[in-house]
């Protein structure tokens, strides 16, 4: 999720509460990779899911790589090491 977060940094996430929206920064499982969580920005619904893409466009680690996820949170706000909410989706 670089250049939005970095490797090391401490996120409060919430289950439930709002729905998800696109743009918005989430915790998520790829269901052909339920192994693999993932912190990635949710583009729109899908399937069911949702299509989720990395803030970085040259790392296709993401829907494009693995398809539809299922959210399991929101990302609300990194604690450690630089506090603040996540900044919206690079142009």
């Amino acid at each position: 999720m670089s250049p939005t977060l970095r490797h090391g940094d401490a996120l409060l996430v919430r289950r439930g509460g709002r729905p998800v929206r696109p743009g918005d920064v989430v915790v998520a499982v790829f269901r052909s990779r339920p192994d693999l969580l993932v912190v990635k920005r949710a583009v729109r619904p899908q399937d069911g899911g949702w299509w989720l893409h990395g803030d970085n466009a040259l790392v296709t680690d993401d829907s494009r790589a693995y398809g539809v996820a299922d959210v399991l949170g929101r990302v609300v706000f990194r604690y450690w090491p630089r506090p603040g909410r996540p900044a919206p989706a690079p142009i």
